[in-house]
């Protein structure tokens, strides 16, 4: 999951903490990620359901994210904000502006 940098020896696993847990949830790691600034404002676009970890949309805050899911966290394609920030990047597609 990510807990422990290494997996050569579980002895770590004695050493762990609820921080490190904490540290893997979604809404951290939003903030983390820059998909907001805030962790209130993280847990609100989790629970109004604009973020997705791959196919899939969360709508708990709570989620743990493994390493693995980590590079698949995106936004909902349907979501307002994902079209805001495409917008003020110039990536907007035409095609997604007349949907």
């Amino acid at each position: 999951m990510g807990l422990i940098p290494t997996k050569k020896s579980l002895a770590l696993c004695d050493k762990l903490s609820v921080s490190s847990f904490f540290r893997r949830r979604l809404s951290t790691m939003l903030v983390q990620l820059k998909f907001a600034e805030h962790l209130k404002e993280a847990v609100t676009y989790i629970e109004q359901g604009h973020i997705r970890v791959g196919p899939e949309t969360v709508i708990d805050p709570a989620f743990l994210v493994t390493w693995n899911m980590e590079d698949f966290v995106t936004w909902v394609d349907s979501s307002k904000i994902k079209r805001k920030v495409l917008q003020y990047n110039d990536k907007l597609d035409d095609y997604d502006i007349i949907q």
